[in-house]
């Protein structure tokens, strides 16, 4: 097994890199239509979420969502799912890193590269992917920095889901991300850094009053190289968070 086992409306800021290379027409149009995938708990958290939980609906198509699990699944022959990790982030789960992609494969994740990484980002050459049973969830957490930098870019396959983000601070600063199928998803800096991050279980899975069922979902994500090697964490990708600690 791995060691990764282990969200007042406000205009739309894109980043410099973002914009450079992916704003043509229709991601364009899908940024601005993500506005209404952020429910904050304060007005003034919208503006951060936009820069910093970039979410572009749409990203990708049916067809090349079909050809990214056409190369994933055969990664499964062996691997089922975990649920007795109790004390771990994760539940009802099943993980990869793919480094071999098809032709087409490697060109949506070299747009993903182009979208959500800046020239000053150096990035991990393997994709992580992280397969999550219907009745699987990820609990709260902040991604180890021994393994990981200051951005975290994923494609959300096969479902909706509702990520939320908890600052570690100041736990009423909240923000719940609705997540749809073939959606991009953008995390980094302070959001990556200072909020945990969760998808819900489906008994707890509702966005504004909404429930959102999960099916299985997949993750395809990409990650920037940390910052720096001199760091004292643990082992472990995912540093685990008890926000209500008994």
């Amino acid at each position: 097994m791995l060691c990764f086992a282990r969200v007042q409306r406000s205009f739309l800021v894109a980043p410099r890199y973002l914009s450079k290379h992916t704003f043509n027409g229709t991601h364009a149009c899908s940024v601005s239509q993500s506005i209404h995938s952020y429910n904050c708990s304060m007005p003034e958290l919208m503006s951060l979420a936009q820069k910093e939980m970039v979410l572009i609906n749409n990203f990708i198509t049916e067809d090349e969502e079909q050809c990214l699990m056409k190369d994933i699944e055969p990664k499964w022959k062996r691997l089922k799912y975990q649920f007795d990790h109790w004390d771990d982030a994760i539940q009802g789960y099943r993980e990869t890193e793919v480094s071999n992609w098809s032709e087409t494969s490697s060109n949506i994740l070299n747009r993903l590269r182009n979208a959500a990484f800046a020239e000053k980002d150096s990035q991990r050459a393997l994709v992580h992917v992280l397969d999550l049973a219907e009745d699987g969830y990820i609990k709260p957490h902040v991604d180890s920095v021994k393994f990981c930098g200051r951005v975290i870019a994923g494609l959300s396959l096969l479902t909706p889901s509702v990520m939320r983000l908890i600052n570690e601070k100041d736990k009423s600063k909240q923000i719940t991300v609705l997540l749809n199928r073939r959606s991009l998803y953008i995390m980094r800096d302070s959001i990556r850094f200072e909020y945990t991050h969760e998808i819900l279980k489906n008994e707890e899975s509702l966005f504004r009053g909404t429930n959102i069922p999960k099916g299985r979902r997949m993750s395809v994500i990409c990650r920037s190289e940390p910052i720096s090697d001199d760091c004292n964490d643990s082992g472990n990708l995912f540093k685990v968070i008890k926000l209500n600690p008994d």
